[in-house]
């Protein structure tokens, strides 16, 4: 079923389809898409935990099995006024969110505010209970794949026998690209089923820190770039806003189908401890707005300089004259090394 939500002030309306993820914002006639939200974020990030057992090199969070979690009472405080914004659907990470001890518990709460839950997993933990619950209540479960593929393989079987629309998030470096090529040539068996792969550009903020591993180092982009957007494709492919500089800059993708970075205009994020943010990656950088009693999101949405330092990067000219401005916005605010247009 179709939602809409009119804002007639703002000249706009945004649909979204709960059931296929569908989702579109469509102006006024005669008025321009708008820059932001400032009802508050149509999605939300949220770090439900901390806690994680698998220690991987690039965790910007620093996950452990000693993590701590969110508390049940302030997620669903989140989720309230989440809801009262008009966001339609939450991103639910960590750590590994499935391990929380209220797992279950969160996803039917949410889905009972009418906020569409989904969440990305390393695959550990997927009880009967939890895999029955997601596939009631989830838009989509997104598996994080490593190598040597292994866990990813069984995660992909076990979420599709389950009826769960699954996608795979591949971080994208100069290292794996191989692989991505490889993939996007011949699928490997274990991908048959998925509804998308997700490639996510390489962050240089983790445990460890590999400059080599840059995707602007790779002497592939053009290749991997023309693959993963060719309509004879093998793979139905998606991207991170942090990838929208190589597809600008290698495809002749119609920039009506790509967007620039949504955060702090049309997403935020919200981690395990209460702290806001326009982007997840920032909580490895600087101090949040502090979520309590006396401050709302609605609020930090609005007035926190955190939120306003986005949105006066992307509206900036940075990046000058280039063509591509107006749908990149000048790339990510955060790390200059994952612009790869080369224009920078």
């Amino acid at each position: 079923m179709l939602k809409a939500i009119r804002y007639k002030s703002l000249g706009y309306t945004s649909f979204f389809n709960p059931n296929t993820g569908f989702f579109a914002r469509v102006p006024d006639k005669g008025e321009k898409e708008p820059f932001w939200s400032p009802h508050g974020p149509e999605l939300m990030d949220i770090s439900i935990t901390n806690w994680c057992d698998k220690g991987c090199s690039f965790c910007y969070k620093y996950s452990t099995k000693y993590g701590e979690h969110m508390a049940l009472d302030d997620y669903k405080d989140v989720i309230d006024q989440a809801a009262d914004m008009g966001t339609f659907q939450v991103a639910l990470g960590g750590g590994n969110p499935n391990q929380h001890p209220d797992f279950v518990e969160i996803l039917k709460y949410t889905a009972s505010k009418g906020v569409v839950p989904n969440y990305t997993t390393n695959g550990r933990g997927l009880s009967d209970e939890i895999l029955d619950t997601t596939r009631k209540h989830c838009g989509a479960v997104a598996i994080s794949a490593y190598p040597p593929y292994d866990e990813t393989s069984d995660t992909i079987k076990k979420l599709i026998h389950n009826g769960i629309k699954t996608n795979v998030h591949f971080i994208l470096d100069a290292i794996s690209v191989d692989t991505a090529i490889d993939w996007l040539n011949e699928p490997p068996d274990f991908l048959r089923g998925i509804n998308a792969i997700v490639f996510l550009n390489y962050k240089p903020s983790g445990r460890k820190v590999f400059e080599n591993k840059l995707l602007r180092h790779t002497t592939r982009l053009k290749e991997f770039f023309r693959l993963a957007t060719s309509p004879q494709r093998k793979l139905k492919v998606g991207f991170d806003a942090c990838c929208v500089s190589g597809v600008l800059a290698y495809t002749d993708t119609n920039t009506s189908m790509v967007d620039a970075c949504d955060a702090g205009r049309f997403s935020m994020y919200v981690s395990e401890d209460l702290k806001v943010y326009p982007c997840s990656f920032q909580s490895a950088l600087s101090e949040g707005d502090q979520l309590d009693s006396e401050t709302t999101l609605l609020d930090i949405w609005t007035k926190s300089r955190n939120m306003g330092s986005f949105r006066s990067y992307f509206s900036s000219d940075r990046c000058g004259a280039c063509r591509h401005r107006s749908s990149c916005m000048n790339g990510c605010p955060l790390f200059d090394e994952l612009v790869v247009c080369g224009n920078r």
